[in-house]
C-alpha cells in the first residue's frame, strides 16, 4: 500500500504545511529546497540505524517479553489468594504492568513491523495477536496505515477524536459535543472498546458510505476477539480461583481499567497538547517526502520522563521520532530523539515535549474548550 514516503516529488514548489487555520505553521517559513534537505537528513538517520541492528536488538524486545510474561504468571498467581488484601493489591498492581507492557512496548511496537527483521515468526507482524479487544488486522489498517499516513489531517486521520470528541476547531460544532468531558472519561476508562468500535467508521455506514456487508464481516472479526478477551479476563482466570471468583475478577476489570487509562492518556499526550499542529487535506496534495517528514515532526509531541517512564509508554514518550520512524525499534528512540531535537532547532521546526501532567492538562483544556461553539468562519468553520 502506498504511503506518503513513496510519493513523487512535485515539479511545481508548494508551501511547507498547510494548517488548519487556526494553528500556527511549525517551520512553515522553510523553503522547498530546505524542506527537503531536511528529509534527506532524517533518511539518513533511519538508515544509520537500520545498518546498526543486531543481537542487543533482538535481546532487548525478547527480555522484555519475558519480563511481561513474568509479572503476568506472578500478577495471576497472586490474584488467585486475592481474598487477602495484600495479595490482591500486588497481583492487581503486577497484572496491570503487565497489561500495560504487552500493550505499548511489546504489542504496538511489534504490530508496526519493529521487529519483522529478526525473521522471527513469534515476534512478528504478521502473527502477533495482542491482549485488547481490536484484532490486530482491523488495528494495523486504521493506525498503521490511516493514521501515521495521515497524521493530524482533519477530516482524513480518524484519531482526531475517535469519531467521538471534537478535538479541532474545523469539526462543526453541533449540541453533541457539549458533553465533549464526559466522553473523554468514557473514552478513557474502555479505551480498547473505544479503539476495536473505532474501526468500524459507524459514520461512514450511518452515511451510507460504507456497506452493511463489509461491516458486517468487520463485526464478526471484532465480535470473536471480544469474546475470547472477556472468556480469559472475566471467566476463566475468576473460575481457576474457584470460590474466589469475585476477587480475581476484581482485579482482572481493574487491571484492564488502569491499562485503558494509561494508554489514553499516553496516546493522546503525544497528538493534542499545545504546539501539536493539525493540518488541512489540502496538505496532501503532491506531498514530498520531506513535507511528510515535517508534517509528522509538527503534529506530533514527545513526554519528558526517565528509563522506566519510557519503557512504560512503549517508547511513544518519543512520538515524534515514532511517528518520523514507526518501524524502526522503539529501544532506539531515545537515541534518534537526540539527533532530531538539533535538527529540528537547526532548521528552526518546534519541538514539542513536557512532563505527562503539564501535557495532560492542555489535552484536557483543548477538549472542553471545543466543547463550547465558537465563531463561524468563512465557509461554515468554527473556531473557539
Amino acid at each position: 500500500m502506498t504511503t506518503m514516503l513513496e510519493r513523487p516529488v512535485p515539479a511545481t514548489p508548494r508551501p511547507a504545511l498547510v494548517p488548519v487555520p487556526s494553528t500556527p505553521a511549525s517551520g512553515a517559513g522553510l523553503s522547498p529546497a530546505r524542506v527537503e534537505e531536511l528529509g534527506h537528513r532524517l533518511d539518513a538517520i533511519r538508515e544509520q540505524v537500520i545498518g546498526s541492528l543486531g543481537g542487543s536488538d533482538a535481546d532487548y524486545i525478547r527480555s522484555v517479553i519475558s519480563a511481561q510474561r513474568r509479572l503476568e504468571i506472578a500478577g495471576r498467581a497472586l490474584l488467585m489468594a486475592g481474598v487477602l488484601p495484600p495479595a490482591w493489591l500486588a497481583g492487581t498492581a503486577c497484572l496491570s504492568v503487565a497489561k500495560i507492557l504487552e500493550n505499548m512496548e511489546i504489542g504496538h511496537n511489534v504490530l508496526h513491523g519493529q521487529w519483522d527483521w529478526m525473521n522471527d515468526p513469534e515476534i512478528h507482524s504478521s502473527s502477533w495477536e495482542w491482549d485488547t479487544m481490536s484484532p490486530s488486522s482491523a488495528w494495523k489498517d486504521s493506525h498503521n496505515y490511516r493514521h501515521h499516513t495521515f497524521t493530524n489531517v482533519v477530516g482524513k486521520d480518524r484519531d482526531v477524536g475517535y469519531g467521538i470528541l471534537r478535538m479541532s476547531e474545523e469539526q462543526r460544532w453541533t449540541p453533541y459535543y457539549l458533553g465533549n468531558p464526559v466522553y473523554n472519561v468514557l473514552l478513557s476508562l474502555f479505551f480498547q472498546w473505544g479503539v476495536a468500535l473505532h474501526d468500524l467508521e459507524v459514520e461512514q455506514v450511518l452515511a451510507g458510505r460504507k456497506s452493511k456487508r463489509q461491516t458486517w464481516q468487520q463485526l464478526k472479526g471484532i465480535g470473536r476477539k471480544v469474546r475470547r478477551q472477556v472468556a480469559k479476563d472475566y471467566l476463566l482466570f475468576p473460575a481457576l480461583a474457584g470460590p474466589f471468583f469475585a476477587p480475581v475478577l476484581l482485579g482482572n476489570l481493574t487491571a484492564n481499567l488502569v491499562r485503558n487509562v494509561w494508554t489514553h492518556a499516553v496516546i493522546f499526550c503525544g497528538h493534542f497538547p499545545d504546539g501539536a499542529v493539525q493540518f488541512d487535506e489540502s496538505q496532501l496534495d503532491g506531498e514530498t517526502r520531506g513535507q511528510w517528514y515535517l508534517r509528522q515532526m509538527s503534529g506530533s509531541a514527545n513526554l519528558d520522563g526517565g528509563r522506566l517512564f519510557h519503557l512504560m509508554t512503549g517508547n511513544l514518550s518519543f512520538q515524534v521520532e515514532h511517528h518520523l520512524f514507526p518501524d524502526l525499534p522503539s529501544n532506539r528512540y531515545a537515541e534518534i530523539a537526540v539527533q532530531v531535537r538539533a535538527l529540528a532547532e537547526e532548521f528552526g521546526v518546534d519541538y514539542t515535549t513536557g512532563p505527562l501532567h503539564t501535557q495532560y492538562l492542555q489535552v484536557l483544556r483543548r477538549i472542553n474548550r471545543l466543547a463550547l461553539p465558537g465563531r463561524a468562519r468563512a465557509g461554515g468553520a468554527a473556531t473557539a
